[in-house]
């Protein structure tokens, strides 16, 4: 389980700080009418948010080579 979360740290802090902001934005902006479907919701603007983290911060996640693409023949 150390391995995984070291392996996927920037997921993992993507997903926290984007949940955070989606809850923020909920919290702050929303909603008011209720017809949204991500911020209507805290769940939903949580998750979304979380989401959008992980994907933004895997973008600086290192491609890591196999000995096979280091040894074309």
């Amino acid at each position: 389980m150390k391995k995984w979360a070291n392996n996927n740290k920037l997921y993992i802090i993507g997903a926290v700080v984007g949940a955070i902001g989606g809850f923020l934005y909920w919290n702050f902006v929303g909603c008011a009418s209720g017809t949204c479907a991500i911020t209507s919701s805290p769940i939903n603007s949580s998750l979304y948010g979380a989401m959008m983290g992980a994907l933004v911060l895997s973008l600086f996640q290192k491609e890591i080579k196999t000995s096979k693409e280091n040894n074309i023949s």
